[in-house]
């Protein structure tokens, strides 16, 4: 590398400097380096495949082995490590599995393994070089996360030859990310209750809490802290056994799993449709299902099994029982008992 060799903290700074967006040619000037010094160094940086944060949390002297080319082999144990990677992640979903419990098998079968803080090190960067955009961890069975897309699809009125835009309902469990879709006329009660019934049935389960966006069929009044649910939707939230949880107004933190699987559903649900005419809405929701399906079977990136396959795993086991009917949409109202003791219905 250079002739004289950079003290680790100005080789960091160097690279928070770049990753920042500096140029090359400012960084030399306020770090008093030569350009091809800084050039040499950026260079090892992408060779290495190391992302700024995780080199700022390496000690000196794994720096150094990094930045002067004396990379050691990888040590086998880190190799064994590795391997046991997807079933720790699997296992991490199933309620009650910790990091500490899973380390502790681990260390029963390899005594000479690595420490629980290098483990958990080891399992974040594995983690973060297959998916970086991956935080949140959710328990088998305790969420599912339902909206409606933005962009929306179409249906042909056969008596006008009118062009009908139609709403997409969408959910995805939290823990194996199997996700459901429905084209229906409206985002109205009756058709919300309606999608919410056949997306659990689509499960065949029930998990503990449906989170769902402030739409105006499920939620009265968005609150910070007690938003009002509308008086149908606890009822079917009483009739399955189950929790609604609406999303915090302008947190969308709450609903990015489901705003993700959006994204996702335009490009494998959305744009292998957009050639094709149909003239009912059943005749589009027929046509989405094997789209979805190829969706849930499809392997996650970096992995060896699919949504379905993690759902089967973990996650069908986890939910709740359906109940032997289905819920019927109810209607509900205020009345002024009269004088005579009876009300109008």
């Amino acid at each position: 590398m250079a002739n004289k060799r950079l003290d680790m903290r100005n080789i960091l700074q160097l690279l928070r400097l770049y990753t920042q967006g500096v140029s090359k040619l400012q960084i030399s000037r306020q770090l008093g380096l030569s350009r091809n010094t800084v050039k040499k160094y950026i260079e090892s940086f992408h060779q290495n495949s190391f992302t700024y944060q995780e080199l700022s949390g390496l000690s000196n002297e794994d720096l150094e082995e990094l930045f002067d080319g004396q990379i050691k082999p990888v040590p086998e144990k880190n190799i064994v490590l590795e391997s046991l990677f997807p079933t720790i992640e699997k296992e991490l979903k199933r309620v009650g599995v910790t990091r500490q419990l899973l380390w502790e098998e681990y260390r029963v079968n390899h005594p000479d393994g690595y420490s629980y803080s290098q483990f958990c090190y080891h399992y974040q960067n594995w983690r973060g070089k297959l998916k970086p955009s991956m935080h949140m961890h959710h328990k088998a069975g305790d969420k599912v996360f339902v909206d409606y897309t933005g962009k929306k699809l179409s249906v042909i009125d056969q008596s006008t030859g009118e062009l009908c835009e139609v709403e997409v309902f969408v959910s995805v469990l939290g823990a194996s990310g199997l996700t459901f879709v429905e084209a229906t006329r409206t985002q109205n009660k009756e058709d919300f209750m309606g999608s919410l019934v056949k997306m659990l049935d689509y499960y065949q389960g029930v998990p503990s809490a449906i989170v769902t966006d402030n739409l105006r069929t499920a939620v009265k009044k968005s609150d910070k802290y007690e938003p009002l649910v509308t008086e149908y939707l606890l009822d079917f939230a009483s009739h399955y056994a189950t929790t609604i949880l609406p999303t915090r107004a302008y947190h969308p933190k709450d609903k990015a799993l489901v705003e993700n699987a959006v994204r996702i559903i335009y490009t494998r649900i959305f744009a292998p449709l957009r050639k094709e005419d149909f003239f009912t809405i059943e005749a589009l929701n027929d046509a989405i299902l094997p789209l979805l399906e190829k969706h849930n079977t499809m392997s996650f990136k970096g992995r060896k099994y699919s949504r379905l396959d993690l759902f089967n795993e973990i996650e069908k086991e986890a939910l709740s029982f359906l109940p032997v009917n289905p819920y019927q949409l109810k209607g509900f109202a205020k009345a002024t008992v009269h004088k005579s003791s009876h009300v109008y219905l």
